[in-house]
């Protein structure tokens, strides 16, 4: 876990909830600022990268670029970002004992995890819907995880949609409607219980046994925030029209106050009663901009 962007979490918790939150893999941040963190400070480890496959029966097994791990953790996909642009790898599907299809997939906790580990379901709601855009040989299902408790309770027919396979980078933009339960669950709930209920985000490639391929998730986000810009202009929100040119920060209308943090939590510019902010003095790199109670990400190369 990279502890260095953790002390960012406390005030996207504040601001990101009811206006979603977007990752880019280009913007080469380990972590995904998700705003529904149930714990801050250190003890904040939503929006981290995990893989999954179906062991112990089966022996599918996603084989990364690079090799994993990092100064806080052996199993940090950080290195896998920073050459992918996203979070990409090659699988291959082996059913070993098992009686169904193999499958593989990567996923991160929207809420983040208990001492034992375990993804902690928050309420989603406010989100209104998910997206993501990607790359895949074979079609991948996004699939939410509604914590242990519940997965069990309906049979782990948890709701997904559809990604359809994509050699050039597609995008899924769906309403927490959109994502429906298998046909042979038993236990069937609410889009309500659902969305007030979310644990995880997960995508899962399941198929033939020897079946291989590659993927890569280049974004995803709340419904709505997967444009595909988030480096270089993009508004912090709509109603501030605020845009990004080169190192130029401009907002539509002139704003209390304007703060550019990076990564580590620091406020390193700070403006008031402003309409513009001229940033050519700070060194390339991602940083968080806060004004008039909205956080975003930006990248400034």
């Amino acid at each position: 876990m990279n502890k260095k962007i953790l002390t960012v979490a406390a005030f996207l918790a504040a601001s990101t909830l009811s206006f979603g939150f977007y990752w880019e893999g280009e913007a080469g941040a380990e972590k995904i600022e998700t705003g529904l963190g149930v714990n801050t400070g250190d003890d904040e480890n939503s929006g981290y990268w995990y893989s999954y496959n179906d062991g112990p029966g089966g022996k599918s097994e996603i084989t990364w670029p690079v090799a994993i791990g990092n100064e806080y953790s052996s199993s940090s996909l950080a290195p896998v970002i920073e050459e992918c642009k996203g979070l990409c790898g090659t699988y291959t599907l082996n059913k070993g004992s098992l009686t169904y299809q193999p499958f593989v997939g990567v996923g991160f906790n929207l809420g983040g995890a208990d001492d034992n580990g375990k993804a902690i379901p928050v309420d989603a709601s406010a989100l209104t819907g998910a997206c993501v855009q990607y790359t895949s040989d074979n079609a991948v299902t996004f699939e939410l995880g509604l914590g242990d408790a519940t997965d069990e309770k309906i049979g782990y027919a948890n709701p997904a949609v559809s990604m359809p396979k994509a050699k050039t980078t597609e995008k899924v933009d769906a309403a927490w409607s959109d994502f429906e339960q298998p046909s042979w669950g038993k236990t069937k709930l609410t889009t309500a219980e659902i969305t007030q209920s979310i644990a995880s985000f997960k995508f899962k490639i399941q198929g033939a046994d020897g079946a291989t391929g590659k993927f890569n998730i280049k974004g995803v986000g709340s419904k709505g925030d997967c444009t595909g810009d988030a480096i270089g202009a993009k508004a912090l929100q709509a109603s501030l029209n605020a845009q990004l040119s080169g190192r130029a920060l401009s907002f539509g209308k002139t704003v209390a106050k304007a703060e550019i943090v990076n990564l580590q939590g620091q406020v390193v510019m700070a403006a008031s009663a402003v309409k513009t902010m001229d940033l050519s003095k700070l060194n390339a790199g991602v940083y968080m901009v806060r004004a008039a109670g909205l956080s975003q990400q930006i990248m400034l190369k």
